[in-house]
């Protein structure tokens, strides 16, 4: 059959005026000869044209819902741009007003580095604060400050969001990269850059997740439901810090120049020994959370279970089933096939 004149037979067929789907669809597809007879690309036609004229409406108020979705997200990037700029503002005019008293102004930096969103700006604050480790340097050694600051950088990034893998692996990433340029271009402090980033990186991470195991205590109700939906994989990624870590530095050192992918992957192999505090204090972390939110997750498996015999979950149940049986008939054909070109040699 021709799949446009049967979409133009569906069409026309299809009758809104009956109140249930069941009985528009039905009296469709009664209008159609020898459907039994009828092709895949035939059967798939009749259904998506159906599944169109069924859905129209809805199809049109889920993009409006969208292009407004889009719209407020333009507008909270925005808010957020302009957010960021007034602390700016705000501290730039503090700044103003203490730059005489060196010690209220180093002060209100650690304040300020505690209120703006450093994420966005990671990247060239790291750069920024190891050049001026690189100019301000007086006896030979940037380690310790650069350790120093790679280590509150990477605290204060990582420590007000999730601590899942791939929001970590991005802060780590942007800092090991950006202290890799750094590196690459005054390639005689390679060693001395690079070896103080990732002890910085680590100590950041040490104590950011040594932060979240002593605010699990105090965590609110309202805090413990979202955790308990991200149960396992926090658990998980809690287990694998040191994995992760080492993982961050393999992919940047196989994306750098020779000498810097040496440097770093000599120093990974080095750090394993040195990773043991962040495995302990990542393990001590996930037990308090097991100990803590175990009677939470239960709760969450019970709600799972009840949501598990809902008619959403149970058609999904029947689909699991009719995906296994469309795979079992094409492997049987599959090996008939087979069968049929080997009997005929």
């Amino acid at each position: 059959m021709d799949l446009e004149k049967l979409k133009s037979k569906v069409e026309k067929s299809y009758n809104r005026r009956f109140k249930s789907v069941e009985k528009r669809v039905s009296t469709s597809v009664e209008s159609i000869s020898s459907i039994n007879k009828l092709e895949l690309a035939e059967i798939k036609t009749l259904a998506t044209t159906i599944l169109d004229l069924e859905t129209q409406s809805l199809q049109a108020d889920v993009e409006a819902l969208l292009a407004k979705r889009e719209a407020i997200e333009r507008s909270l990037e925005k808010k957020q741009n302009e957010l960021q700029e007034s602390k700016y503002a705000v501290f730039n005019a503090l700044e103003d007003k203490l730059s005489s008293d060196e010690s209220a102004l180093s002060k209100l930096h650690q304040v300020k580095l505690q209120s703006i969103d450093l994420y966005d700006i990671l990247s060239e604050m790291v750069e920024s604060a190891i050049i001026t480790a690189l100019e301000r340097d007086q006896d030979g050694d940037i380690a310790e400050t650069t350790i120093e600051v790679i280590k509150e950088i990477t605290f204060e990034a990582i420590k007000e969001g999730s601590l899942n893998t791939i929001r970590v692996r991005k802060i780590l990433s942007t800092i090991l990269v950006s202290a890799i340029d750094i590196a690459e271009a005054t390639p005689n402090r390679a060693d001395e850059i690079l070896g103080a980033t990732l002890k910085g990186m680590r100590s950041g991470l040490i104590r950011s997740i040594d932060r979240f195991k002593k605010r699990l205590a105090f965590m609110p109700v309202e805090a413990k439901h979202i955790l308990i939906e991200d149960y396992d994989t926090i658990i998980e990624d809690l287990n694998q810090t040191d994995t992760l870590f080492s993982q961050v530095v393999i992919t940047q050192a196989l994306q750098s120049s020779y000498s810097t992918k040496k440097i770093l992957e000599d120093m990974n192999k080095e750090m394993r020994y040195d990773l043991e505090e962040l495995v302990h204090i990542s393990k001590e972390t996930a037990e308090v959370m097991k100990d803590k939110f175990s009677a939470f997750a239960k709760s969450a498996v019970k709600k799972a279970d009840t949501a598990f015999k809902s008619p959403k979950a149970k058609e999904a149940k029947r689909m699991g089933i009719e995906a296994w049986g469309v795979a079992k008939v094409a492997l049987g054909s599959a090996i008939k096939t087979a069968k049929d070109a080997i009997d005929k040699k």
